[in-house]
C-alpha cells in the first residue's frame, strides 16, 4: 500500500520543518526549513554537542573576547549557518534560514544580514541557489525581499497571516510565502470557543484563498502551508504547491496508507490585481486582529528563543 506521505509527494513538494538531521535523513524531504525557534531546539540536542563545542573553539582560537556581544553574534550565526551547510548535504532541494527577528523593522539591516549569511554559505561551497532567505511579513521584511530578489537572493516570506501580507509578496516578487495554518486557527479557537473540521478550518481557508488567488492571478510565487497542527489541516491542502511539517506528522503520514484525495487545483490565470501599496497594506492588517497579533506574537516568541540561543553562547564562551 502506498502511504499518504507517498501520495502527498506525488502532488505537493513535501519540506521538513526541523533543525533535526536524523528526522530529516529519515523522512527524505525535498526541502527543509528552519526558524531561531527550531535552530535553538537544534542546538540543545546532545548529538549536536560536539558541533557546538567545536564552533566555539574555533572562535576563541580567533581570539574574540569572551562574552563579547560581537563574539556571541557571530558563533550564533556561525551555529545557524553550520545547521543549514548540514542540512543542505541531505535535502536534495533548497534550505530556509531566517533573518534576525529583532530585524523585522528595519529594512536595511535585513538586507545586510541576507547578504552575511548567503556569503557564509558560499564559503562553505554552498550557493546561493540552495538557500531561502527566510524574513517576517512585517511592511520593511516585504521591501527588503523585494530588494533581494532583484539582486539574485531568493526569499521565503513567514509568519504570514493575511490576503494583504499574501498581496504585497506577490507584488515585492518573494519567491515563497509561508501561511501559517496552525497559528491562525489558534487564534479563531481561543477567540470564539468553536472547534473546526478541516474544511472550515481558518487556517486551512486562508490558505486555500491565497493559493487560488495567486493561481488566478497568474502570480508565480510559491504557496507553502506552514504550521500544522494535526494530519487534517495537512490533508485539507493536498495539491498545494509545498507544505512544510514537522517530523512527527510526517511520521504518521507516513504510517497511513489511506487514500489521500487532491484537495487544491490550479485554475486558469486571470489579470493580476493592481499593487497593494503601503498605505492599503498598512490598513489592511490594522483591521485584521488575528493578523496583527499573530505577526506581532511571532515575531517576539522568535526573537525570545534566538535571544536564549544567544545566553547559551555567551555562558559556553565565559566557561
Amino acid at each position: 500500500m502506498i502511504s499518504k506521505l507517498d501520495q502527498l509527494r506525488a502532488m505537493t513538494v513535501v519540506v521538513a520543518d526541523t533543525g533535526d538531521l536524523d528526522a530529516v535523513r529519515r523522512l527524505q524531504p525535498q526541502d527543509c526549513t528552519t526558524n531561531p525557534s527550531l535552530v535553538l531546539k537544534a542546538m540543545q540536542n546532545p548529538a549536536m554537542d560536539g558541533f557546538v563545542s567545536d564552533t566555539i573553539a574555533r572562535h576563541r582560537g580567533a581570539g574574540l573576547g569572551a562574552g563579547a556581544g560581537a563574539g556571541v553574534g557571530a558563533v550564533v550565526q556561525d551555529l545557524t549557518v553550520g545547521l543549514g551547510v548540514e542540512l543542505s548535504r541531505i535535502v536534495p532541494g533548497r534550505v530556509s534560514i531566517e533573518v534576525d527577528a529583532a530585524l523585522s523593522f528595519d529594512t536595511q539591516r535585513a538586507i545586510a544580514k541576507a547578504h552575511a549569511l548567503i556569503d557564509a554559505f558560499g564559503a562553505h561551497g554552498v550557493g546561493r541557489e540552495r538557500i531561502l532567505i527566510k524574513l517576517a511579513s512585517t511592511w520593511e521584511g516585504i521591501t527588503a525581499a523585494a530588494h533581494l530578489q532583484r539582486n539574485g537572493i531568493d526569499c521565503n516570506l513567514t509568519l504570514l497571516f493575511s490576503m494583504a501580507q499574501a498581496m504585497a509578496c506577490a507584488d515585492a516578487g518573494a519567491f515563497l510565502i509561508s501561511p501559517f495554518v496552525g497559528r491562525i486557527t489558534d487564534w479563531f479557537t481561543k477567540a470564539t470557543g468553536q472547534t473546526y473540521t478541516p474544511d472550515t478550518d481558518p487556517g486551512v481557508l486562508s490558505v486555500r484563498r491565497i493559493y487560488d488567488h495567486y493561481k488566478q492571478s497568474g502570480i508565480a510565487t510559491v504557496v507553502m502551508g506552514a504550521s500544522f497542527r494535526n494530519l487534517g489541516q495537512i490533508e485539507a491542502l493536498a495539491g498545494c504547491d509545498r507544505l512544510t511539517i514537522a517530523p512527527e506528522l510526517l511520521s504518521k503520514l507516513a504510517e497511513d496508507t489511506g487514500t489521500l484525495p487532491r484537495a487544491l487545483t490550479a485554475g486558469a490565470a486571470g489579470a493580476r490585481p493592481a499593487p497593494l501599496g503601503e498605505a492599503a497594506f498598512r490598513w489592511d492588517m490594522n483591521e485584521d486582529a488575528m493578523a496583527t497579533e499573530k505577526l506581532a506574537e511571532g515575531i517576539r516568541n522568535f526573537n525570545a528563543d534566538a535571544v536564549k540561543l544567544a545566553g547559551i553562547v555567551a555562558k559556553r564562551l565565559t566557561a
